[in-house]
């Protein structure tokens, strides 16, 4: 029942890949996006776009323009990429309106065609095949103010519930055969998790999967896949199209009379818990999906400094002053910048406020040598009011910090780059602005400060700097 358009996805990347093809000579599929200067006429394009928040003259458009957001990264060869692609091959769809999916050679092209097959292929499996050993998505991606506009606002055509996980997720399929993860609202803006809420317990939070996609590329990870909000009428995009039969039986009418249902999951899904519409329009995060697994297969890493998720057993990390020395010996962070990539995630966990990150993902085709996906974010934002320094416990145990991390974060403390005028101006043109309240994006620069004294109090105890900084920029900023 739920296996058809994960299928039908399944197969329109076979068809793109080949283990002989190579994606077209062309500065977007090259990964020559990071190098676009500013000024450019396709800078100035997504500039009008949007560009999930940029304008000219905003601090964004000046972080993006200064010497550290233009460190080049190293240049990406055939086996640096996730998929090789088929270069012939083009995307089509039936014109009779079926759903079905067939090569150009045998329906009429109803998408627009282009000079290469690349130009035919929708804007989803462009970001698929873009992604590689280094980003998930350049950082001047031409395709991002696209894919956010697609994500609120294609029309939806299928809807199911996401199997496993501890809250109600939804899967939702577009014409063009791309889809999202729907994490609906539950809680208002102004709410902050009651302060005898165990983090396994809190609520997932809509609002902070997108503030998190945008955060994360303030900081110039680009770990976090593309996030939108978006209001959906949940009788005519999720019940009535629905094929979820488990998920159909959960709907109901409230006694306000608005449309109401609960799905099935470990947490929150009763009728006490129901996501209620207004009277059926509901907010939610549309968050664009990775490449199945089956196609691009990935690992799924236990965090060293996981919490014991027990009421009151403590993890080792919280119990040995050596933890980071046993942490350093074992694969796979005894080489590599693995253990440095999971500091990266420490400090863009901490700014949110999340506790939850228990495992993180990596592409398995790219080996140890590649970035740490910043999977499942919802339960950051919940709290503005107060910080939890434990989240910086890999930072504080191991004193090590990318180079290019701590230059970065130094510059978002200043008054030009400020770090809340940033995420403030980047989420302004969200469908669902304002995404954050106030007092979370105030939170941000104190936090910021916090980060910055450790690192401080790191440099203070070293022989050198260069044993809590590492360097992975040299000469190039």
């Amino acid at each position: 029942m739920l296996a058809g358009p994960k299928k039908l996805s399944l197969r329109i990347l076979q068809d793109f890949s080949g283990s002989n093809g190579s994606l077209e000579k062309s500065p977007r599929l090259q990964g020559a996006g990071p190098h676009t200067r500013a000024g450019e006429p396709g800078v100035q394009r997504r500039h009008r776009d949007g560009d999930a928040g940029r304008t000219e003259g905003s601090k964004l458009v000046a972080l993006f323009e200064h010497p550290l957001y233009n460190i080049p990264v190293p240049e990406v060869t055939e086996k640096d990429k996730l998929f090789v692609v088929n270069p012939m091959e083009k995307f089509s769809l039936r014109s009779s309106g079926s759903d079905e999916w067939v090569s150009s050679s045998k329906a009429e092209t109803l998408l627009p065609t282009g000079k290469t097959a690349y130009d035919t292929y929708p804007t989803w499996l462009k970001f698929h095949v873009g992604i590689n050993r280094y980003e998930l998505y350049p950082r001047r991606d031409p395709l991002m103010p696209t894919l956010l506009r697609d994500l609120a606002t294609q029309r939806i055509v299928s809807s199911v519930q996401k199997s496993g996980g501890t809250q109600l997720k939804l899967i939702m399929t577009f014409p063009n055969y791309g889809q999202a993860l729907f994490k609906p609202m539950k809680q208002t803006r102004d709410q902050e998790t009651p302060i005898d809420f165990f983090y396994f317990s809190d609520f997932e939070r809509h609002n902070a999967e997108i503030a998190a996609f945008h955060l994360d590329r303030i900081l110039d990870f680009r770990r976090i896949p593309p996030v939108s909000g978006r209001l959906v009428n949940i009788t005519k995009e999720i019940r009535d199209i629905t094929t979820d039969k488990k998920l159909a039986k959960t709907f109901f009418i409230s006694p306000a009379g608005n449309v109401c249902f609960y799905g099935e999951c470990s947490y929150y899904c009763s009728t006490e818990h129901a996501l209620c519409g207004k009277p059926d329009q509901l907010e939610g995060s549309m968050a664009a999906l990775l490449p199945d697994k089956t196609l691009a297969k990935r690992h799924s890493w236990r965090s060293p400094w996981r919490r014991s998720y027990h009421k009151s057993k403590k993890a080792e990390w919280e119990l040995n002053p050596n933890y980071c020395a046993q942490v350093r010996e074992t694969p796979p962070y005894d080489r590599g910048h693995r253990l440095l990539d999971l500091i990266d995630m420490t400090v863009l966990d901490f700014l949110m406020g999340n506790m939850d990150r228990h495992h993180y993902e990596t592409f398995e085709k790219f080996g140890n040598d590649t970035f740490l996906l910043h999977l499942d974010n919802g339960r950051g934002f919940g709290t503005h009011s107060r910080d939890e320094p434990s989240i910086l416990a890999p930072l504080q145990q191991c004193c090590s910090i990318k180079k290019s991390t701590y230059l970065r974060l130094q510059l978002l403390a200043t008054q030009p780059y400020r770090l809340s005028d940033l995420l403030r101006e980047a989420l302004a043109t969200d469908p669902l602005a304002p995404v954050l309240a106030e007092p979370h994006l105030r939170a941000l620069d104190r936090r910021l400060g916090k980060v910055l004294a450790v690192v401080g109090r790191c440099l203070a105890r070293a022989a050198s700097p260069e044993e809590v900084l590492v360097d992975d920029v040299g000469s190039r900023v």
